[in-house]
């Protein structure tokens, strides 16, 4: 078996996604078989406004000392939850070529 990782298995159906927060081998594909479910999160809002994570602590502590590694999304998910420490800030980069100078004057000039 190879590398431990906590990641999330999308259910629900086209534009409502559900997660569940699972303990899987890492070669397993995202929706494919797992180790254990170890709790879920709603990404959309309820009638109350606020999204739903639910999460079973002891496993998940359990997992993460006998190595196993979270997901970035996960990551941000125990953070949450008050679990693991702020992962660090993930850089972007941007798409395409850099803007022209012609651009940045514009940018600037606007300013």
């Amino acid at each position: 078996m190879g590398l431990v990782r906590l990641r999330l298995a999308r259910f629900g159906r086209r534009n409502l996604p559900f997660y569940r927060i699972t303990a899987a081998d890492s070669r397993a594909p995202r929706d494919g078989k797992h180790l254990e479910v170890v709790g879920h999160y709603n990404p959309l809002p309820g009638k109350d406004g606020l999204k739903r994570i639910g999460i079973n602590t002891e496993r998940i502590k359990y997992w993460l000392s006998v190595g196993a590694q979270p997901s970035d999304p996960v990551a941000r998910l125990l953070h949450l939850v008050g679990l693991m420490p702020k992962p660090p800030a993930s850089f972007v980069a941007r798409k395409g070529p850099p803007p022209s100078p012609k651009k940045q004057r514009t940018v600037a000039a606007a300013e």
